[in-house]
């Protein structure tokens, strides 16, 4: 069954103006609003509360927020942990992309699993100048290092399960390189990372079924024993999804995510998918929202009527 469980973290997050917290924190309610859970007819498993968000840095961690990142991922990954255990199929409303520390340390005490990571950057390469941001490193900008091992041992090594997947058995679909990149991250550290990458051009290149094919027929042939979906809402075109913190200019379709998306929640070895980045102070009209509702409910039409009936 599918259960629904808020985890409403902004601490990822470096603050959009003076004092301000990310709007993030208010993804799930959004979507709530626009009824993901009586849409998909599914339970709801309620919420993590998240730390309150510090503005200042933290130098132990390097990271803004490392410390409350560290508490949250274990009180998330316990949550997520106890909904797998009873066969359900976790939909985690962020938040930030920061979140998925939880759900993967969840899996690493379970077993081998793998990822599929849907974002409009690589949140994997370092960058060139790290003591320029000392103490204010982002988790959402650094999720997928932090997860496939690289990073402070309080993020990236919570109970020495360093790392929490793979990079062999990631999948990362819809990546692009902006002007201006380059200079400030050491982008060919991703591109000599084991991790199976395709890219915002396969996408225009292939078409968005054969993209959402190829990367789950590589997590389909790699030893593990299921997969996270992770979804961050800058995978898609700014001119849909301009409410996020770092719209693209050569993104997704609503209609190409959806297709991807369904591919990757109808393989049997898929266990779970998080929502993030989507930040409804942005959507003053509620539109990117409920369209980004209704792909999420679209591509996940499928199972919850096979669970409907019983299959």
């Amino acid at each position: 069954m599918i259960a629904v469980l808020d985890a409403p973290s902004n601490l990822g997050l470096r603050p959009p103006r003076e004092d301000h917290e990310p709007g993030v924190r208010r993804l799930a309610r959004a979507l709530r609003g626009h009824g993901i859970v009586g849409r998909l007819g599914a339970e709801d498993a309620g919420r993590v509360d998240p730390p309150p968000y510090l503005f200042g840095p933290d130098e132990e961690t390097g990271h803004l927020n490392g410390p409350g990142i560290a508490d949250y991922s274990e009180r998330l990954a316990s949550r997520v942990g106890e909904l797998l255990d009873t066969g359900r199929f976790p939909v985690v409303l962020g938040g930030d992309c920061g979140i998925l520390l939880g759900p993967m340390l969840a899996l690493r005490h379970r077993g081998t699993f793998g990822l599929a990571y849907l974002d409009g950057h690589d949140d994997y390469s370092p960058r060139r100048d790290p003591a320029a941001v000392a103490g204010r490193l982002t988790a959402a900008g650094s999720a997928l290092a932090l997860v496939t091992g690289h990073g402070p041992g309080a993020l990236a090594d919570i109970r020495g399960l360093r790392p929490y997947v793979a990079e062999e058995h990631v999948a990362h679909l819809g990546a692009q390189v902006e002007p201006g990149d380059a200079e400030v991250f050491d982008l060919a550290a991703f591109d000599a990372s084991r991790i199976r990458r395709f890219p915002a051009e396969y996408v225009g290149e292939h078409g968005a079924d054969a993209a959402g094919r190829a990367a789950r027929d590589h997590l389909e042939a790699v030893p593990i024993d299921g997969f996270w979906i992770h979804l961050d809402a800058d995978v898609l075109d700014r001119s849909v999804m301009p409410a996020v913190d770092s719209p693209n200019p050569n993104g997704l379709s609503f209609e190409e995510l959806t297709s991807v998306l369904t591919t990757l929640v109808a393989s049997p070895r898929a266990l779970g998918l998080q929502v993030t980045i989507y930040d409804p102070e942005l959507d003053t009209d509620g539109m990117a929202g409920a369209s980004l509702t209704d792909t999420v409910v679209t591509a996940l039409e499928p199972r919850s009527q096979d669970e409907a009936l019983g299959r």
